[in-house]
């Protein structure tokens, strides 16, 4: 077993996982796996710069992981940036911060790096499920981006498209500063057409419609899975590998978009930095299962961030 950490820093959260992982067998055992919100994303797509309060929320948040992979004694860390930072015109202040902190260059990956990593986290412990058909399509519903892998048991073709939970709430939702609570039809039917056409442009490249088995990553798709399951609070052991319907998410998506604030943050489940962007999520995922005529999305735990561990052992 390699002792490894793994940071991967989205636009909307910070994550961190400490494992042991051993490449002959495929095992990866979990000693630390945490996330925070961050939102350093907030504001860059109207702005092109990271905000100066979510660089510092951030760093706040190295600061923790930082003293956790100490206290592990993990022998490698690898950082990941994704969407956000690699937009920013001041990057240069995120990834001097970040040195400072954790002793490591944060790596700001290109889209299609992280669409491997991704589907390397999702799909290691899927191969040998006969009752899940290769092959896959791997989704990774971000903050600022949305990726979308098909591989068997390597990747065939990825993209990497501008919509994400974030991005889409603060371009479309949003007016004179807070989220519109509840959204208007004409706000969601913007929204709609924004990821309709992120879908068409996806096709260009990935075949979506020739996979057999939807496997959806990340917070919004988990959260939609908490809510299915009518969870009493967020129970990841539950969540993973979980099923739902398209039928159910359609129902659960409709309930969010015309949900307020108050009754999106009551749900047991609901993490308090998600309150406000779980419908545009959720709105991607059913526009993707639509799309393509997917039945069910398989929810995954296991994501971008196995991934790194797994590139770091």
């Amino acid at each position: 077993m390699t002792r490894v950490a793994a940071i991967d820093c989205g636009t909307n959260s910070i994550r961190l996982l400490v494992a042991d992982c051993d490449p002959a067998t495929g095992e990866l055992v979990d000693l630390d796996r945490r996330m925070t919100i961050v939102r350093l994303g907030q504001g860059v797509d109207r702005t092109g710069r990271l905000a100066p309060e979510a660089l510092e929320r951030t760093f706040a948040a190295c600061r923790e992981y930082a003293a956790a992979i100490k206290e592990h004694g993990a022998e490698r860390v690898r950082f990941v940036a994704t969407s956000a930072s690699r937009d920013a015109e001041n990057r240069d202040d995120f990834v001097r911060g970040v040195m400072e902190i954790l002793g490591v260059e944060p790596e700001v990956i290109s889209g299609d790096q992280e669409a491997e990593f991704s589907f390397t986290g999702a799909t290691k412990e899927l191969t040998g499920h006969d009752h899940l058909p290769k092959p896959y399509l791997v989704v990774d519903i971000g903050g600022g981006s949305t990726e979308f892998v098909v591989g068997d048991d390597h990747v065939r073709a990825a993209r990497s498209v501008d919509v994400g939970c974030v991005r889409m709430t603060e371009r479309h939702l949003v007016r004179e500063g807070a989220v519109s609570d509840p959204p208007t039809a004409e706000q969601i039917a913007a929204m709609r057409a924004d990821i309709e056409a992120a879908l068409d442009l996806a096709e260009r490249t990935v075949p979506l419609r020739e996979a057999r088995t939807l496997v959806g990553l990340a917070g919004s798709v988990t959260t939609v899975s908490a809510i299915a399951q009518e969870l009493p609070e967020y129970d990841s052991a539950r969540i993973h590998h979980s099923r739902v319907s398209l039928d159910r998410v359609r129902e659960i998506t409709e309930w969010l978009l015309r949900s307020t604030h108050a009754e999106r943050a009551a749900v047991p489940s609901m993490h308090p930095g998600r309150v406000d962007v779980i419908g545009a999520g959720s709105l991607v995922l059913l526009a993707i299962m639509e799309r393509i005529g997917a039945e069910e999305v398989v929810v995954s735990e296991h994501d971008i961030l196995d991934g790194i561990a797994w590139s770091v052992a």
